[in-house]
């Protein structure tokens, strides 16, 4: 099929037949999949399935990430005619990658959203898929790795922020974006001393024992150094990766509730991730785009493509273990 088919072809997200293969239709037309892939509660042979978890509860400033899923969504719809750029792999044509909607959560019901993620993700890791997921404010990943570690135990953690999310918090029941990772290394989901936060940039008195490579370090040392590090770290583990758009400093990614200067270029984030090919990576998230203040779109436009390599990078490794 050739993009010409497009005066026949749309909404292909529901009406194609299986999961690999480009979906060629009208870029600004159709209805919007992550990657134009097949809308599916059916998880039977799937590599990977995306799905958003819309949740905006524990901002520290502005409001909004609740969307981060449709924008990204909406963004990707544009990168799905070719394959990934910078891999020699194509997850698209070679891998069973579904979009399994949203999470379905009580917003008013709170206390009750951690469960419902966690029994979201197990659902997905139970069907034999990894996840993908579209968020969301940061706290998502922490009941997300609870049940990573249920199926493969504590894991190293790779999170791309701007915050170390580790400040003290013993009260495991607050749902609070800034102090997840207190809380995962307190639980025992991560293995701290073979965990990396990249482009940090605030400060923070007990990193937990997690590796940092700050900001600066990123900018004064290079990506190719950055690389080497994480690797370095983290080893053969397997690894959850985490990546908060505000990672990126705000003149590529305005959109986000806690923006900070000085943070990655898209560039830099995109080089290091491509060259983590090989990473034991089982699952991720791209976390903060908060599309109402990002009025011209790049923010989700980063979130969408930096979701696309966590793709790669997943199938990668699924392909190299198989």
């Amino acid at each position: 099929m050739a993009l010409n088919e497009a005066s026949t072809a749309v909404d292909k997200a529901l009406t194609r037949d299986g999961y690999k293969g480009a979906s060629f239709e009208n870029a600004f037309g159709g209805a919007l999949s992550f990657l134009r892939r097949t809308y599916t509660k059916d998880l039977t042979g799937v590599d990977l399935a995306v799905t958003g978890i819309p949740f905006d509860q524990a901002v520290t400033n502005r409001p909004g990430t609740r969307l981060g899923p449709r924008a990204i969504r909406e963004q990707s719809s544009l990168q799905a005619f070719d394959p990934p750029y910078g891999w020699e792999i194509d997850p698209i044509a070679d891998f069973n990658i579904a979009d399994y909607g949203d999470l379905a959560f009580d917003y008013a019901d709170i206390p009750a959203f951690p469960k419902a993620v966690t029994k979201h993700i197990s659902t997905i890791l139970d069907a034999g898929a990894g996840s993908l997921c579209l968020g969301g404010d940061h706290y998502i990943t922490f009941p997300i790795l609870r049940a990573y570690v249920e199926k493969f135990g504590p894991l190293s953690l790779l999170q791309f922020d701007a915050h170390s999310d580790t400040w003290p918090d013993d009260d495991m029941s607050r749902v609070d974006h800034g102090t997840m990772f207190y809380k995962a290394v307190k639980e025992g989901l991560i293995v701290p001393e073979r965990s990396v936060q990249v482009g940090i940039r605030t400060v923070c008195e007990d990193y937990m024992g997690v590796t940092v490579i700050d900001a600066r370090e990123v900018h004064e040392t290079g990506t190719a150094a950055v690389v080497k590090k994480i690797k370095d770290v983290i080893g053969d583990n397997q690894t959850y990766l985490t990546f908060d758009i505000d990672c990126l400093d705000p003149a590529f990614a305005p959109g986000t509730g806690t923006p900070v200067s000085g943070g990655l270029s898209s560039a830099q984030a995109l080089h290091i991730l491509r060259d983590l090919k090989g990473l034991n990576m089982v699952g991720g998230d791209v976390v903060e785009v908060s599309p109402p203040f990002d009025v011209g779109g790049a923010t989700a436009v980063a979130g969408a493509q930096i979701a696309t390599e966590l793709m790669c990078l997943y199938c990668y490794n699924k392909r190299e273990r198989a």
